[in-house]
This record gives structure tokens, sequence and C-alpha cells, in this order.
């Protein structure tokens, strides 16, 4: 076995792990190139949150925000160029992120503010009445 690795049955071969490293644990990222949002997020006030780090966009032409069926998405393509003396440097990425709103969310009456690379994201949550209901049991 001069010059050969043996795997171990149930491991990935060494390729694949640097693979994972390039590209991402599976499961993590779904896509290749495309880079999650940090956000964090709160339910207050009758109000769902959510603020997005987005810092070097521009939110006019460079962020689109949808949401379907209860579910928020958000998406967003970095393009910086950064030149100095003898030197250029390109940045640039697509990012996403989709969220779950909660139940009753009222999605079409959104509202979104990019602030200091910051994007807030306020969708109303009617506060639902709830109360107590018996129900009777027939038996059949």
């Amino acid at each position: 076995m001069s010059g050969m690795i043996e795997r171990l049955p149930g491991w990935p071969a060494l390729p694949d792990l640097f693979g994972w490293v390039e590209s991402g644990l599976p499961g993590v990222h779904g896509v290749p190139g495309l880079h999650g949002i940090r956000v964090e997020e709160h339910l207050a006030d009758g109000k769902y949150v959510l603020r997005a780090e987005l810092p070097g966009i521009d939110p006019a032409k460079d962020v689109e925000i949808t949401v379907t069926e209860g579910v928020l998405a958000l998406r967003a393509e970095r393009s910086e160029e950064t030149t100095e003396k003898h030197r250029t440097e390109f940045r640039y990425g697509t990012f996403a992120r989709s969220i779950r709103l909660p139940a009753g969310a009222k999605g079409d009456e959104a509202t979104a503010e990019y602030k200091d690379g910051v994007l807030t994201i306020t969708v109303p949550v009617p506060e639902e009445k709830t109360g107590t209901r018996t129900i009777l049991v027939r038996h059949a």
C-alpha cells in the first residue's frame, strides 16, 4: 500500500473536505457563489422587525425584497472597486436570505429603510384576539 492513502468507510476523501471549505459545508450554502446575510429579528408591539447587515451596497439598485406566501426573501448584490496607488481590489458577491414571517404578518404592508450599512424591514403583525372557546364532544 505504498503511495496510497487508505480511506475509512463512511469518511469523505481528502479532496472532498477541501471542496467543502471552498464551497461551504453541505446544507449550509445551497448555491455556489451565494453568500448568507447576517440578520437579527424581533417581534414586538405588533411589528416584526428584521435588521440585515449589508454594507457597501446601493439599496435603490442592489437590493430586492419580496414576500411570497409568508416568506420574506432578501437578495442583494455588491460590487465594489477600491483603487490605490499601485493596486486595485474588487469585492463582489450575491447575498440572499429567506425568512418565514410570523403567522398573521401583513407582508403586503412591509416597509424597508437603509442606514449606515443596515437594512431594516418592518412588517405589521396585528395581535390576534385570543379567547377561550369550549368545544362540546358529541357521543357518536
